[in-house]
């Protein structure tokens, strides 16, 4: 328990001193790059470089969201307004673009919370790593450290206490431990405080969600309405061009066979036995059509079996970790299921990846999922994507998808649903 608690400490320390550096270096610069792009857009010259400017914000709050999630499981909603789909291209597309990102009540958001990073943010999240160092340093002195140092300069102030001697320097050995052991107990609290910092400032208001909720409601149901119909033209076409083809010849081979089973035995009994393969084939094509609709395991042993029988079919190694104390409701689990199946898909169709693993967790009211990948990277959500099916499949519900995928590497799909357990 204790090695544990020491082990949480130090990667807590570990990250509060990125996120204190990414403060102080990139927000710090993403603010100052924005600011200035946004005063000039009068000039002209901002029109151009504001959007790219706000999407670099974007990807970087982004980024802070997703540590949020993986490191103190704190969940801080995207509330960006998608742009519309008729939005034009040159010189008249780029003023439109600008202007719909600055009407955006989430970019100011996304400013503000840069001011509030590189100043709240990067105190809190800096005291992780500072206790470490703090009650490191007085264990040193007790180790001899002292003495150059009050030979060089006199008496020196560790924190509160005055050290000019080995005496004062082993109480600042014991003030030392006292750190170490505020850190083992604080430092995770320090790293969750900086992340609830960030969802207070980032998180829209009441009025504002109620809004964007109803567009979001809109939207998905929409999406719901065309993925319905897709999903029936696409039945209807599977049945027949496969299966209904396969049983209308299987009948003309049987009407043969009946006209040549006195004349030609041999013939019929070659017959029967195309006739057989067929309605073979015909029984395999309706099983693969109903494990597309609702895979017989997911419904009889629920999400987590489900995943492992796809994990089983990939043509790589995949780990499929499953923490739940129940079962989500039918719609969900099925959304779940083929959002998993679509990420593996492109894990292993377009990531070319060697390995793959599947964590599923429920936690706060909320399925979580997230498909690792140790493929090349580079994946996106956008038009034609796959992940944009799977975002949209997941709003239906409520559901929020994020992606990390660096290039070169490794991609990490995160999904995250709202559902209770039964």
């Amino acid at each position: 328990m204790a090695i544990k608690k020491a082990r949480g400490a130090l990667a807590a320390g570990g990250q509060g001193l990125v996120l204190a550096l990414a403060g102080w270096i990139g927000s710090v610069t993403l603010f100052s790059l924005t600011t200035v792009s946004i005063a000039l857009i009068p000039a002209g010259v901002g029109v151009f470089t504001t959007p790219p400017a706000l999407t670099l914000l974007r990807a970087h709050v982004n980024r802070r969201r997703l540590l949020a999630a993986q490191w103190s499981k704190v969940r801080i909603p995207a509330r960006y307004r998608p742009f519309p789909k008729d939005v034009r291209t040159g010189v008249t597309g780029q003023v439109e673009r600008c202007s719909l990102m600055l009407k955006d009540p989430a970019t100011w958001r996304d400013m503000r919370w840069l001011l509030a990073d590189m100043t709240a943010g990067a105190a809190v999240a800096i005291l992780a790593p500072a206790l470490i160092l703090e009650g490191l340093f007085g264990l040193l002195l007790a180790a001899g450290l002292w003495k150059p140092i009050v030979e060089a300069s006199g008496t020196y102030w560790y924190t509160f206490l005055p050290v000019d001697s080995g005496d004062t320097a082993r109480l600042a050995a014991l003030l030392g431990l006292v750190w170490l052991i505020v850190a083992l107990h604080v430092n995770p609290r320090l790293v969750r405080a900086h992340f609830r910092l960030a969802g207070a400032v980032l998180t829209p208001g009441r009025e504002e969600q109620l809004e964007q909720r109803i567009d979001r409601l809109t939207e998905t149901r929409h999406d719901a309405l065309d993925t319905s119909a897709a999903e029936l033209r696409r039945i209807e076409r599977d049945l027949h061009d496969g299966a209904q083809a396969r049983l209308v010849a299987m009948g003309m081979n049987l009407g043969t066979i009946e006209a040549l089973i006195e004349k030609d035995p041999a013939q019929a009994k070659e017959l029967i036995s195309k006739a057989r393969e067929s309605s073979a084939e015909a029984l395999t094509e309706l099983r693969d059509l109903v494990r597309g609709i609702h895979p017989p395991v997911l419904a009889e042993r629920g999400l987590g079996d489900a995943v492992r029988a796809l994990a089983l079919r990939l043509p790589v190694p995949a780990e499929v970790a499953v923490e739940l104390s129940g079962r989500p409701d039918a719609p969900v689990e099925s959304a779940a299921y083929f959002a998993v199946s679509e990420a593996l898909t492109n894990a292993v169709k377009h990531a070319g990846a060697e390995r793959v693993w599947v964590d599923i967790t429920y936690s706060d009211g909320a399925l979580r999922i997230s498909v690792t990948d140790n493929g090349k990277g580079g994946a996106v959500v956008g038009a034609g994507s796959g992940l944009s099916g799977v975002e949209r499949r997941l709003g239906t519900f409520d559901g929020v998808l994020a992606v990390s995928s660096p290039a070169g590497g490794p991609t990490m799909v995160t999904m995250e649903i709202p559902c209770e357990l039964f």
